[in-house]
């Protein structure tokens, strides 16, 4: 029983891990998992069944076929070694060592030795010699072919095709097995040609475009902390000089025993309290939410992101009277459930929704991407603005909605009273869940 629910937890490990993958992972994971796998393949049908005959034909062909099993085995294990770094060198990340394809290019010589001595001693069928050599280069080619130019790997293998027809001809191998032969090398070098190339590009040009819309949401956080040190420095530059410039006129009044000094000083010390109240009205400015500012920086970082976003009904509290207390609630339910979208889900497209039912504010943000997101349903971020929304006597619910989507949706009465934020709440944001 304890080894089953071992089991049990090790199925669910891996299922949890799949679906914390984005969609981009998931299909990279995929593309290497199919080229690891199939030189197997190749190895438990066409590099095995052939070899039946050589169990009947004496000790010396039944060595050479384990021989050539389990060589070939090593090779496939040595295949799926250097899948990935070949994918990191095809992708530009990191060049692969070329070491590391020693040991596969001295285990193909080798396999292609057991092969013709197989084929000397009558240890394979006619029919089957073709299967063999189809098999013989896969484990070896699959990594090679993302490691070196098109034309590099065409030539190479177009030289290694005529050493094996070569080597089979003068062992005595028929005319019309040698054209099998050749025709199967040229099959299995085209196979992996157009399958491991064209993977690798288009997994190239995904990892891409993804890391060009991650760039694309951080140069909308770096605009948006500019505008903000803009607008700071709007608000002291001219105040900060025009203080220094009094205070030093104030030195000099006070120097020359001028009481006009008094004046100047109440001046300057107007001034820095006006200029502590635009402070204050900036960072308010910034910290609280305005929801038509936020709907729109929401639709412009989620866009940003290659995610398609469509608001409706932006103009329903505006156009309602929905108290300030309430926009602003419903603001930060906006930019928290569109930062929960890009730091947590993987969807193609985000709907946003503003409605009134039974004298209430409805905002529903709802996106494709559920797979990820419910996972981490029950964060930090969800529970302040749980908080923040039970000041106005409001609520918030977030779950899976089917159709593989996620929803949040946060009701505000219109009658809702000012609310009255803690300390923590009016110096800190929500954080993400």
């Amino acid at each position: 029983m304890k080894e089953l629910n071992e089991v049990i937890g090790r199925v669910r490990g891996l299922r949890r891990g799949w679906h914390e993958r984005t969609k981009l992972q998931r299909i990279d994971l995929y593309t290497r998992v199919t080229l690891c796998s199939l030189p197997w393949v190749f190895l438990v049908t066409w590099g095995l069944l052939p070899l039946g005959k050589a169990f009947g034909q004496g000790p010396v062909a039944v060595s050479l076929a384990v021989a050539f099993l389990t060589v070939n085995a090593g090779q496939c294990l040595l295949s799926n070694r250097n899948v990935s770094p070949a994918f990191a060198h095809y992708r530009g990340v990191e060049p692969f060592p070329l070491r590391r394809l020693r040991l596969p290019a001295v285990l193909l010589a080798v396999l292609t030795g057991l092969l013709v001595a197989l084929a000397a001693v009558g240890g394979v069928a006619d029919a089957g010699l073709a299967l063999l050599v189809l098999d013989l280069p896969l484990a070896f080619a699959t990594p090679y072919v993302l490691i070196v130019p098109v034309r590099k790997y065409v030539l190479q293998c177009a030289a290694f095709a005529v050493a094996v027809v070569a080597l089979l001809a003068a062992v005595g191998v028929p005319g019309r097995l040698l054209f099998g032969a050749a025709f199967s090398l040229f099959v299995v070098f085209l196979l992996v040609l157009v399958s491991g190339r064209p993977s690798a590009w288009s997994l190239t040009v995904m990892w891409q475009a993804e890391e060009a819309r991650d760039m694309q949401a951080r140069l909308a956080v770096a605009e948006e902390r500019l505008r903000f040190g803009r607008d700071m420095h709007d608000v002291l530059g001219r105040n900060l000089a025009v203080i220094a410039l009094k205070s030093e006129l104030a030195v000099e009044l006070a120097q020359r025993g001028n009481a006009a000094a008094v004046d100047q000083m109440v001046e300057v010390q107007r001034i820095a309290r006006a200029s502590q109240q635009e402070v204050r009205d900036v960072v308010r400015g910034y910290r609280e939410a305005d929801l038509p500012t936020e709907l729109l920086g929401a639709k412009g970082v989620l866009e940003a992101a290659g995610i398609t976003c469509t608001v409706k009904g932006a103009d329903g509290p505006a156009g309602i009277g929905a108290p300030l207390a309430v926009q602003a609630a419903l603001g930060w339910v906006v930019r928290e459930a569109a930062t929960n979208v890009l730091r947590h889900g993987d969807p193609r497209h985000c709907v946003i929704r503003l409605t009134t039912a039974a004298g209430a504010v409805v905002l529903e943000v709802e996106n494709d991407g559920a797979g990820a997101v419910s996972e981490v349903g029950g964060g930090s971020g969800l529970a302040g603005l749980r908080e923040r929304l039970a000041a106005l006597g409001g609520s918030l619910e977030a779950g899976t909605a089917g159709d593989g989507l996620f929803r949040v949706t946060a009701t505000v009465p219109l009658t809702a009273p000012a609310a009255r934020p803690s300390p923590a709440t009016r110096t800190r944001a929500p954080e993400g869940r």
